[in-house]
């Protein structure tokens, strides 16, 4: 069996946070283009952004268009109030790959302690299906499971929440770039940010 990862990153939590994303877990290092948060260049989180926000998919592109932009984008993040964390703090890979399919969630994050953190978070998002069910299984048992693209009332520690369960920005979710970045865009119109 492969080791035991624990989450390389620390989460994003800008002190003004309105909205926290969660994901499930990165990619192995090999994958990453950047230290920060969907480092892999195949996934489309970034060009979802730039495309929603910018109308640009390669907005969040560095200069010579091989990575992503970090400091460029950690400065976009905390200027909207955007946090980023992931649902698993500790994980097995069974395949040794970046697939939700075959990853083992050994511990979840404290989703208690990253919200203390963020007062003014209103909304929480997950980025697919693995996010989304470990996220469920971190609230209380009566909270319904959204839509793909719609959100449900949460109340967790005595706060009420909007969960909005959206589409994975991996491309191994079968949607074009152009449809999930809509989907998103109704989210951000949702809360407000655009």
């Amino acid at each position: 069996m492969n080791p035991t990862e624990v989450h390389p990153l620390q989460p994003f939590l800008p002190p003004n946070a309105k909205l926290l994303m969660l994901g499930s877990f990165p990619p192995p290092k090999a994958k990453w283009k950047m230290d920060f948060y969907y480092p892999n260049f195949q996934n489309d989180m970034w060009r979802i952004f730039g495309l929603v926000f910018f109308g640009e998919k390669d907005y969040f592109l560095t200069e010579n268009r091989n990575s992503f932009d970090k400091e460029k984008l950690t400065a976009f993040l905390s200027e909207k109030g955007i946090a980023l964390s992931d649902t698993a703090y500790e994980v097995h890979r069974l395949k040794g790959n970046a697939s939700d399919n075959f990853l083992q969630i050994l511990k979840s994050v404290d989703l208690e302690k990253l919200l203390q953190q963020i007062p003014l978070c209103e909304a929480i998002v997950t980025t697919g299906e693995k996010a989304t069910e470990t996220l469920r299984s971190l609230l209380p048992e009566t909270t319904p499971v959204p839509k793909i693209g719609s959100y449900v009332v949460v109340d967790f520690l005595n706060k009420k929440y909007k969960f909005y369960r959206m589409p994975s920005s991996s491309r191994a979710y079968p949607k074009p770039l152009t449809e999930k970045a809509a989907m998103y865009k109704n989210l951000f119109d949702d809360i407000n940010f655009l």
